[in-house]
Formats: structure tokens, C-alpha cells, sequence
């Protein structure tokens, strides 16, 4: 079968292995499309984190002195 997808093959102990075919059973989808929807939510979930971290950072250095109005960025 040939598909225009990229492959990664991934060694998942007993136990892991189980727990992810059961969940994609009980979903009613391969194991594979289980697992790249389990890596989608893990980047995205890192993706979050980064950006939280970002926004944490922002508002701890916030000046409202130096704060422009909403006036000031988008007129009238």
C-alpha cells in the first residue's frame, strides 16, 4: 500500500501498547490514526504551553504607563 503520508514507526512497551489498541478500539479507528491524533494534541498542548509562558512573561514586564490606548493604535 503505498501512501504520500511520511511513516514513523514507534516501540511501545506491553502494557502501553494494550492501553492505546483498547482506546482505538473502543473509539473505532486504527491504532495508527489513534496515535496521530494523540500526537496532534501532545504538540498542540506544548504549542500552549510555550505561548502561556510567552503571555506570563509579557504581563509581568506590562507597563500601563507606556501603554498605548485604544484610541492611539486604531484612531478616532
Amino acid at each position: 500500500m503505498t501512501t504520500k503520508n511520511p511513516r514513523v514507526n514507534v516501540v511501545l512497551d506491553n502494557d502501553l501498547y494494550r492501553t492505546v489498541h483498547e482506546l482505538a478500539r473502543h473509539q473505532g479507528i486504527s491504532m495508527s490514526l489513534f496515535m496521530r491524533d494523540l500526537v496532534k494534541e501532545a504538540v498542540e498542548l506544548r504549542e500552549d504551553r510555550a505561548l502561556a509562558a510567552i503571555a506570563d512573561e509579557r504581563d509581568q514586564s506590562f507597563d500601563p504607563e507606556r501603554a498605548l490606548s485604544h484610541e492611539e493604535v486604531w484612531g478616532e
